[in-house]
């Protein structure tokens, strides 16, 4: 069974910093991208880093400089590192892994940035 579990979220003031995790099972791991995705209320999901098996890292213009994301095949486990956050940053974050045409989800874990 395939399981991915995001965790790491929560309410944090503008200018703060949240770590998001997504510890995978169930697939071969180091085989597949990874990404975090956000949707925000009435709001398309985007994806806002992905990260190759390879570990090349892609980012939405939004986030640039201010997100980081990395992965630890040896823990199964894909990270988000959220700096300097900003309202507009407030979204459920999900988890994805993909290879060729298999993709898999999370549940989600809610960033909520605001005063």
């Amino acid at each position: 069974q395939v399981q991915l579990v995001e965790s790491g979220g929560g309410l944090v003031q503008p200018g703060g910093s949240l770590r998001l995790s997504c510890a995978v099972s169930g697939i071969s791991f180091n085989i597949y991208d990874m990404g975090w995705y956000r949707q925000a209320p009435g709001k398309q999901r985007e994806l806002v880093a992905g990260i190759t098996s390879g570990g090349t890292p892609t980012y939405v213009d939004s986030v640039k400089g201010r997100f980081t994301i990395s992965r630890d095949n040896a823990w199964n486990t894909v990270y988000l590192q959220m700096n300097s956050l900003k309202p507009e940053d407030t979204a459920l974050y999900y988890c994805n892994a993909h290879f060729v045409t298999r993709n898999h989800w999370g549940q989600g874990t809610q960033v909520t940035v605001s005063s």
